[in-house]
């Protein structure tokens, strides 16, 4: 699995643009995800905040995460505009019948592959070793483009996930 995306984040943004990572529940077909696409650049071509158009960047990522990223240097983005992107996110969850604000679901990559993990579920993969120290793991929890360049893809150990599995806090282990 190619686990390259940081040349699909626009290099004129700045660093400190805000993100939003929404994850699926599973992963989309590719007409799925070419329909999104479409959906995603015409939201970006009304993109407002306060009547000025927000410098945005919306992408289906591993064909299960949908990103969102606004360059603020140029137009504030406020509550309305936040909203509008939820919403057009509520829309995608509905036409395509997945969930996508599910938190408490995790995805990894496993065997060359994006798998998705109950949180409930995550002590019980690392006791078996499903789950690895060097595991890699998304942090849809990134909130600027810098930390979604350097910080979104992991490892278990490196992640606020050790905190709840200690024996794999950078243990060094690998996948």
């Amino acid at each position: 699995m190619n686990l390259s995306y940081q040349h699909l984040i626009p290099a004129d943004f700045d660093d400190r643009s805000k993100v939003w990572v929404y994850q699926a529940n599973r992963l989309f077909s590719i007409g799925e995800a070419l329909e999104i696409e479409d959906i995603l650049n015409d939201f970006l071509s009304r993109w407002n905040s306060h009547g000025s158009p927000v410098k945005g960047y919306a992408n289906l990522l591993f064909g299960q995460f949908l990103v969102f990223i606004a360059d603020e240097t140029a137009t504030t983005v406020g509550g309305c505009s936040t909203d509008s992107s939820v919403k057009v996110v509520k829309e995608i969850e509905q036409r395509f019948n997945t969930s996508m604000f599910d938190r408490e679901l995790l995805a990894f990559v496993i065997k060359d592959k994006v798998q998705v993990l109950p949180l409930s579920q995550l002590k019980y993969a690392a006791e078996n070793g499903f789950i690895k120290a060097g595991t890699l793991y998304f942090n849809n929890l990134v909130g600027t483009k810098k930390d979604l360049l350097e910080n979104w893809l992991v490892p278990v150990g490196k992640s606020w996930l050790a905190r709840r599995l200690p024996a794999l806090a950078d243990a060094g282990e690998k996948n």
